[in-house]
């Protein structure tokens, strides 16, 4: 039973580590510096703000909504 708890923690790090995918996280994994690591940010900031607009196009937001929706979208996919 024990054995069985353990398991389960070691996994639930390993899920937790593997939603961590945000720009910041990538950048670190990719141990990007300087001009590099901004550039890398810049961009990967544009695509998801890209990204989260089709998803608030989708989800038929407009207006308050629509801007509260991509800006805690992009927030959250720009990390720390």
């Amino acid at each position: 039973m024990i054995r069985l708890a353990v398991s389960f923690l070691i996994l639930a790090s390993f899920a937790g580590v593997a939603s961590a995918d945000t720009c910041k996280a990538q950048a670190t994994a990719k141990s990007l510096h300087g001009a590099a690591e901004t550039s890398f940010l810049k961009k990967c900031a544009s695509d998801a703000k890209a990204k989260c607009e089709t998803d608030a196009k989708t989800k038929n937001l407009h207006g308050a909504a629509e801007t509260s929706f991509v800006k805690k979208c992009v927030s959250d996919a720009k990390g720390a």
